[in-house]
């Protein structure tokens, strides 16, 4: 029997609970922890964070004000890490022009308008773009992620192709409600980095009765 959304959520939050996800101290270093992980583990951008929270950075004007080398170097260990400067430089230049500096101001754009300036940005896709938007601001937004392709392929649902047609099954299932979705993704990461890896560890995985891999 194929699960619905639900119903998968809600045997993840039987058994890891209800997470706190995403730590940051302000929606700017939520943000800048969205661009950073692009590529990297969540370590490397910790120790990327704690740098730049120590030397100013993590504000639009302590970024833009800073100079590139700085960037540069405070945020090496999340690797790529020019790109990675281009994204943040241009981002932090998006909130100042477009926001008067004030990422929080951004909520009280549309959300589909705020979203559509996002994805111009350099270096924000689809997923950065609603890691933004759900974690920082609080809109729902549902963030398709490799984890969540995971867990559904291996339970057998079909929600359409592509990461729209994913996300809005997911939006429709939680009721566009935003701290339902961010509790949702959460459990998804957390299943996926506890059993549902790559080489899955299956013992004990509560959704292994809907599963097709064979248990390891």
């Amino acid at each position: 029997m194929v699960l619905t959304i639900r119903e998968v959520i809600r045997t993840l939050e039987a058994e890891y609970g209800t997470p706190d996800w995403w730590p940051a101290e302000t929606p700017f270093e939520v943000a800048v922890g969205a661009i950073l992980t692009q590529r990297t583990s969540w370590a490397s951008v910790e120790t990327s964070l704690e740098t730049m929270r120590n030397e100013g950075l993590l504000t639009p004007s302590g970024l833009l004000n800073a100079g590139r080398a700085r960037v540069e170097k405070a945020i090496r260990p999340s690797g790529f890490y020019r790109q990675k400067t281009d994204y943040l430089l241009e981002f932090a230049s998006y909130v100042v022009q477009s926001h008067d500096g004030d990422i929080l101001g951004m909520s009280k754009a549309p959300s589909d308008r705020l979203r559509a300036e996002l994805l111009r940005l350099r270096g924000i896709g689809p997923e950065t773009a609603d890691s933004i938007l759900l974690y920082a601001l609080g809109i729902p937004s549902f963030v398709v992620d490799a984890y969540t392709v995971r867990v559904l392929d291996r339970l057998g649902i079909d929600l359409g192709k592509g990461y729209d047609s994913i996300k809005r099954s997911f939006e429709e299932a939680l009721e566009n409600n935003a701290s339902r979705m961010a509790r949702a993704h959460a459990l998804l990461v957390i299943h996926c980095k506890a059993r549902c890896r790559t080489q899955p560890k299956c013992e004990g995985c509560p959704l292994l009765q809907s599963c097709s891999l064979e248990p390891e």
